[in-house]
């Protein structure tokens, strides 16, 4: 889609009215830290930080200034790595429905989120405010927040755009892509959310992309964002990323936040006096700036109705139970029964939680459930014992006390029936901010494992972390492993039901957790160096990557067990009339005890042979259905023709190659239960073929391939009939230039050959529709 733009001229009314030239400059700048400037009827916006739950300020000084220190309670949903584990797009958006009910109350008119980058490496420092390290996952967990605040009248802030990836050096590093990463991951949720969810507004990244900064990158603010894919909402600047306001301007940026108390709207009216910037693009951003006030204060004095602070919190506690994933459970160690003897609760964690990640979306909880205290309620007729383990980093306990610790867990661990082991990250190791160093649990909790396990081998681990951490070795040691993320203010509760049963675990891993960290995919080319990260890797991310490389995971990327079991079948691919589809459908059954809900996971493996350098699968869609036991059940996945397509680099445009393309249901990226294969037709080759290009490519194009082959029979010799019938011959020619072959004596085919043969190549896809390609 296309959106031409008409610049108005100087001084002429824009969407805002009558403004006076330094008027509609200051509405381009914030009025303070989470207000935009009202003028003429412009009138101001009111933002917050909120992903996962709303940063209410306590205090608002002169000026619009905050207290970024302390805010007022708000619910704190699980953050987006566990969001993300549910595969629930349904439960994204009644989440963000609430988000915008506490948002209305409190006269926030936009939510700044959800953040949906790309989990390029397990050692980001915000991770923990990302859903996957697939742009598919992202883009439907992700365009169900936006839908979900929207429709209820509070506006979404897409961030942060793009290839934000990390956080060292992220004001100024440059993450330098290859143009096919880049349409194919990094900018692919990002795509699908502005073209089908209608985003009210994008906020751009701190860093650059191949070397432009992003608050002033033209090419992706507006030859792709506005231009490519028919944005018309507003660009606002993250928090300090606009480094000068008259080029952030012209390419694209319409609101610099926060505000700079007027010193870059005086170097706006200045740069359009003197003619260094164009009027119109300044009228351009005060129109979609005014359209984008008056949309976000529409419901302004209709009344923010009622928030029951009780029912968010059990929509917290109930979307916690959805994220968490069991990822390992031999001899069914798990469910506890809630009569099961005495349950030893060690790990200082479960006592002090960790519910949520640090930097610019902490939230002050309403309330918050403490996995012990849950626990306690949860364990009808079993006796529960605590021992902290191990002292959380600035908590009071003196760390000469530590053996001490260990050695109180030992005995109630020795005591007890089965352990349930509480460790995780502390809250130092993971903020926005920084990154990470290491992917490793801290030590001291690894040797307790480790004595834990030595006295009582019924071990149940439950992790609480922002990033993924090492498994390996130690969960070969312990029969079950329980991953909690950061779970929100309901997590608790949610861990107790899951532990003891009362909810059935369906939660599926968004990201790989590898067995060590230079396993990643991106490890040797992160963080970067002198300004410059390049993300060497290419499409190769996450799953893409460990499972090209056949690489051996701790637990792959889609995996989570169940209390209960099921088995696939009858899978079948269905082309739509129209072709732009496919209507993938399978059958599922629940062959266990439990009622339970599986995540049914649709990958696709495109054609053998192609030129260029495929995944080994990717997800192209998933769905999830509830079965009691014995039930059976039907998911159907609609896969869009276009999302088989890889991006060329040099034809500029997507292809979806012709050929075989097998299709799967799955449980995981390697839990393959049923392959299909389909045939399909192959995109018209835009390639207009020239000397320059080799043998090989002539003859794999749809329209030269024909030709040059009736070329070659016409002029045919002894020589040329021996040279290309021998195979070492033939694969010496492949990769020459057509018109170095031409110049050999002994060719069938001359220079004024090649160019009558690009001559009719040109002709054919100016005039016909060439046949498809296999490629």
């Amino acid at each position: 889609m296309t959106h031409q733009h008409h610049s108005p001229a100087p001084g002429a009314p824009t969407a805002g009215g009558e403004l006076s030239l330094a008027q509609k400059a200051s509405l381009t700048s914030g009025a303070g830290d989470f207000v935009t400037q009202a003028a003429g009827d412009v009138p101001a916006v009111s933002m917050s930080d909120g992903p996962h739950g709303l940063r209410l300020p306590k205090e608002q000084g002169d000026g619009g200034q905050v207290d970024l220190h302390s805010a007022a309670p708000a619910t704190c949903f699980p953050p987006a790595v566990a969001l993300g584990s549910s595969w629930d797009p349904q439960l994204a958006g009644r989440v963000a429905a609430a988000i915008a009910a506490e948002a209305r109350a409190h006269g926030v008119h936009v939510v700044l989120g959800p953040g949906i980058n790309i989990k390029r490496s397990p050692l980001c420092g915000r991770n923990f405010e990302y859903f996957s390290e697939d742009p598919l996952v992202t883009a439907e967990v992700g365009g169900a927040m936006v839908r979900g605040l929207q429709e209820a009248g509070v506006g979404a802030a897409l961030k942060h755009y793009a290839a934000n990836n990390q956080e060292t050096d992220r004001m100024r590093v440059s993450a330098d892509i290859d143009e096919r990463p880049l349409r194919e991951i990094y900018l692919r949720a990002f795509e699908r959310i502005v073209r089908r969810d209608r985003p009210w507004s994008v906020m751009s990244a701190y860093n650059a992309v191949n070397g432009v900064p992003l608050s002033e990158n033209h090419r992706l603010l507006t030859d792709i964002l506005r231009a490519e894919w028919g944005f018309d909402g507003v660009v606002m600047s993250d928090w300090g990323a606009v480094r000068d306001r008259v080029p952030a301007l012209r390419a694209g940026l319409d609101l610099q936040m926060p505000g700079t108390g007027g010193r870059t709207d005086a170097e706006v009216v200045a740069a359009v006096e003197s003619g260094a910037l164009d009027a119109g693009a300044l009228d351009r951003s005060v129109a979609r700036l005014a359209l984008f006030a008056r949309r976000a204060t529409a419901a302004d004095g209709a009344g923010a109705g009622e928030v029951s602070y009780e029912a968010h919190h059990e929509l917290a506690r109930t979307a916690a139970e959805r994220c968490v994933v069991l990822l390992k459970n031999d001899g069914e160690l798990l469910p506890l029964a809630p009569d099961s003897g005495t349950v030893a609760v060690i790990g200082e964690l479960a006592r002090t939680p960790r519910f949520q990640g640090a930097g610019s979306s902490q939230v002050t909880p309403t309330r918050l459930d403490v996995p012990l205290d849950c626990l306690n309620a949860a364990a009808d007729g079993a006796s529960v014992t605590f021992a902290a383990g191990y002292a959380l980093p600035g908590s009071d306990a003196d760390t000469d006390t530590a053996e001490d610790l260990v050695e109180e867990a030992e005995r109630l661990a020795a005591d007890g029936d089965t352990v349930l082991l509480f460790l995780g990250l502390p809250a130092q190791d993971e903020s926005e901010g920084f990154d990470r160093d290491h992917i490793d649990l801290p030590e001291a909790q690894v040797r307790l494992l480790e004595r834990v396990v030595a006295v009582n081998p019924r071990v149940v681990v439950v992790l609480s972390n922002g990033g993924v951490v090492r498994t390996a070795p130690w969960h070969d040691r312990v029969p079950a492993l329980v991953e909690g993320w950061l779970l929100g203010q309901g997590g608790g509760a949610a861990l107790a039901g899951v532990l003891f049963g009362s909810v059935n675990p369906s939660g599926r891993l968004a990201e790989t957790i590898p067995l060590r960290l230079e396993d990643s995919p991106s490890h040797l080319s992160f963080p970067g160096e002198e300004g410059h990260v390049r993300y060497g890797e290419g499409v190769f991310v996450g799953y893409r990557g460990y499972d090209r490389r056949r690489t051996e995971v701790a637990f792959p990327f889609g995996h989570g067990l169940s209390y209960t079991t099921f088995t696939y079948s009858a899978l079948t691919v269905l082309p739509a009339a129209d072709g732009a589809r496919l209507d993938v459908r399978v059958r599922v059954a629940n062959t266990g005890q439990w009622a339970g809900r599986e995540v049914v996971q649709i990958y696709s493996r495109g054609p053998a042979g192609s030129r260029v350098a495929r995944p080994e699968r990717e997800l192209r869609g998933f769905a999830s259905l509830e079965l009691a036991p014995g039930e059976e059940g039907e998911v159907c996945v609609s896969v869009d023709r276009a999302d088989l397509a890889h991006y060329s680099e040099r034809e500029a445009k997507w292809r979806v190659a012709g050929g075989v393309h097998h299709f799967e249901a799955a449980a995981s990226s390697r839990d393959i239960r049923l392959t299909v294969p389909v045939t399909l037709d192959g995109d018209p080759s835009g390639i207009l073929l020239t000397g320059r290009h080799t043998l090989a490519e002539w003859l794999e194009h749809p329209v030269g391939g024909p030709l040059l082959a009736e070329a070659f029979a016409r002029g045919r010799t002894d020589e040329s009939v021996g040279a290309m019938a021998d195979p070492v011959m033939r694969r010496f020619l492949a990769g020459i230039p057509l018109d170095v072959i031409a110049d050999f004596p002994q060719s069938s085919v001359g220079p004024e050959d090649v160019i009558t043969l690009s001559a009719k190549v040109a002709a054919e896809a100016a005039g016909g529709e060439p046949p498809t390609d296999d490629e």
